[in-house]
């Protein structure tokens, strides 16, 4: 695990760890348990898998995340989080209470938009695969990403 530089406070090394943009809903995404990687990036749009990746590298430096490579063809590799990194969760709930406290946004609304509560929404009762679009059905956000985003990087 890396030490932070900075004035020494714990509070300065925490957010040097996980205060960018995308480390605390990977950590959110990862509550129900391991994911693939895919999987990870289908939940927040509109990261890049480049920047995924290097997030998820990053968190595995910081033994917040432990990958799991399966092998074959297409590489099969699962995300779960640590013990270390399932400190973080009551940081994710209090965020969820704080952004619905503030008005930012509610729970329904993502449902309404990817058709599932987020993973460590206390109202999700289990975690749903996303099921494939019918033709009949409205363009979501993640079926836009995936047409311009033509290629994953893989680890």
């Amino acid at each position: 695990m890396r030490r932070r530089e900075g004035d020494g406070c714990p509070v300065a090394g925490a957010l040097q760890m996980v205060g960018d943009k995308w480390t605390m809903l990977v950590v959110r995404d990862l509550a129900a348990g391991a994911r693939r990687m895919t999987d990870i990036l289908d939940g927040l749009y509109p990261i890049s898998s480049r920047t995924l990746v290097a997030r998820l590298r990053d968190m595995e430096k910081d033994g917040l995340v432990n990958r799991k490579n399966y092998g074959g063809n297409p590489p099969r590799v699962e995300y779960k989080l640590t013990e270390r990194g399932q400190l973080l969760l009551p940081l994710v709930e209090a965020l969820r209470e704080t952004g619905q406290a503030l008005g930012c946004n509610e729970c329904d609304d993502r449902k309404k938009r990817l058709g599932t509560y987020c993973e460590a929404c206390p109202l999700e009762t289990e975690y749903q695969p996303q099921r494939a679009q019918r033709e009949d059905e409205p363009d979501l956000p993640l079926q836009r990403r995936r047409e311009q985003d033509d290629f994953t990087v893989l680890l």
